[in-house]
């Protein structure tokens, strides 16, 4: 139904579609600024950057695309607009999800895409079987992380119910983190995004195998596979907080 609403207005969609894809492109004309004052980041050239900058970005726009609207179920439990969705014979992640459905964020997905390709033509990489595998495998496996990020941020606003920025500080914040190489970053945050919140498996891990570099905190190489294994115990955990945020939910009490 909102798709349909917005191809109403075709001008508009390619307008608004348009600002999406400028805007967030900010951030990559940052990177475009620093290696105009500098030949290196960290040890990283400025293709290993670009393919950094565009597996995150793109793995982060599909989630922002799919998911990025469960940010506003604080609202709906604070006026208690949710109970709408309760009675209705569909999955409330679902319908949480498709509400206000956002295909302008589709601009963000085109532009990490874009980098990504021509990261991938400007870098010289030995490829194997197993890194060709590894480029597709880690935009999916960082799709489905940022996305359980997501739903975990929705669950908790069952309790907090203005939670979103503590979300962003893990979605929007940890995109931008993982857009730059962890050689730049102080030992402890990498060590956090690694065995902590296990960010570092978006991008980090599976993206500097295929460039051929350590990977990040000390993790073995072979660790670069486990990234399907870590968005699965995400999902995991993901299930159990949004089953848990749903049986306690009790309405507005008016």
């Amino acid at each position: 139904m909102w798709v349909r609403s917005t191809m109403t207005y075709r001008f508009s969609f390619a307008m608004t579609l348009l600002s999406n894809f400028l805007a967030t492109g900010f951030d990559f004309v940052v990177i475009l600024l620093m290696f105009g004052q500098v030949r290196g980041l960290g040890g990283f050239s400025f293709g290993e950057v670009a393919f950094l900058y565009g597996t995150t970005s793109t793995a982060f726009g599909l989630a922002d695309l799919a998911l990025g609207q469960v940010g506003r179920l604080g609202k709906r439990v604070r006026d208690g607009t949710l109970d709408t969705m309760l009675v209705r014979p569909v999955p409330v992640l679902a319908q949480v999800a498709a509400d206000r459905f956002a295909l302008r964020r589709l601009g963000r997905v085109t532009q990490g895409l874009l980098v990504l390709i021509w990261s991938l033509v400007v870098l010289e990489i030995s490829w194997t079987p197993l890194k060709v595998l590894l480029v597709p495998m880690t935009v999916i496996v960082g799709w489905l992380i940022f996305s359980a990020v997501m739903v975990v941020g929705a669950a908790f606003q069952f309790w907090a119910q203005d939670g979103a920025e503590v979300t962003n500080a893990f979605t929007y914040g940890g995109n931008t983190l993982l857009q730059y190489p962890p050689s730049i970053f102080a030992t402890e945050l990498v060590r956090g995004v690694v065995y902590l919140v296990p960010l570092a498996f978006v991008n980090w891990v599976p993206a500097l195998y295929v460039l051929g570099r350590d990977a990040p905190a000390g993790l073995p190489q072979w660790a670069a596979f486990v990234s399907p294994v870590v968005a699965v115990g995400f999902w995991a955990l993901a299930g159990l907080a949004w089953r848990v945020g749903i049986r306690s939910y009790r309405s507005t009490g008016s």
